[in-house]
């Protein structure tokens, strides 16, 4: 049973930078996808980032630049590093995974299978 714990979230203020992190467990290949969500209030879901186990990474628009997300290997913790942060980026962050799947494969609209219990990320003025 594939299992994802997120952690790293909190409070910062606009132009301030957090780290996410993604500790991944019960991969049964490796192959695989690996992505960033948010969703705030009111709003639906969105992709923030994605990354294969090929290490190939893909960024929504609105975060290219500024989010960058990294990942040695399945055994090792998923990060999503978020610098230059906004107001708009204040959301629930959740960490996903689906297993099989890489490259072209592996990009925004992918429809993950397995999710972790997300993570506040509040930023403020």
């Amino acid at each position: 049973e594939v299992q994802l714990v997120e952690s790293g979230g909190g409070s910062v203020q606009a132009g301030g930078s957090l780290r996410l992190s993604c500790a991944p467990s019960g991969f049964t290949h490796s192959t695989y996808c690996m992505g960033w969500f948010r969703q705030a209030p009111g709003k639906e879901r969105e992709a923030v980032a994605t990354i294969d186990s090929h290490g190939v990474a893909t960024y929504a628009d609105s975060v290219k630049g500024r989010f960058t997300i990294s990942q040695d290997s399945a055994k090792n913790p998923l990060y999503l590093q978020m610098n230059s942060l906004k107001l708009e980026d204040t959301a629930m962050y959740y960490c996903a995974a689906r297993l099989a799947y890489s490259g072209s494969w592996c990009n925004l609209k992918l429809n993950f299978a397995d999710w972790g219990q997300g993570t506040q990320v509040t930023v403020s003025s």
